[in-house]
């Protein structure tokens, strides 16, 4: 009755194994990729602020969910791409900035700054998602 042992064995070796594999992550995505996914909704609802509504604290708000989205996905991904999410964080930090002087005392030359400074995130959050994009496809 040796050989229903060896059998046993042998399925045992088997599952181990692939449950193994399994763990290695196979075709399962970096935890980033959910960041990513998050951060260009909350840059698409930019456009749609209607500021005439909420005023410029609407723009200050939806800046600030991109900002907080953007963190998460800096500190996911900074490590794999230190490049990308360097010039994410440096373009959303000074839309921040002026998006909250704006707000708290709107003239023409800060607002005026805004399309750019827009810009200036969406080229860093595509050159971002670019960057990504063969790790989260």
């Amino acid at each position: 009755m040796p050989e229903p042992r060896k059998a046993t064995q042998t399925v045992v070796a088997v599952v181990l194994g692939v449950a193994a594999l399994a763990g290695c992550g196979g075709s399962s995505k970096p935890s980033y990729c959910s960041s990513v996914s998050n951060l260009e909704s909350s840059i698409k609802a930019i456009p749609s602020t209607n500021i005439v509504q909420t005023g410029l604290s609407g723009l200050e708000s939806a800046v600030a969910k991109v900002q907080s989205d953007a963190q998460t996905a800096i500190n996911d991904a900074k490590s794999d791409f230190p490049t990308e999410t360097t010039a994410l964080k440096s373009s959303i930090d000074t839309l921040s900035t002026t998006a909250k002087q704006a707000a708290s005392a709107p003239s023409a030359s800060t607002i005026a700054q805004l399309p750019s400074q827009v810009s200036a995130v969406v080229t860093a959050v595509n050159n971002f998602q670019s960057a990504t994009k063969s790790k989260c496809s």
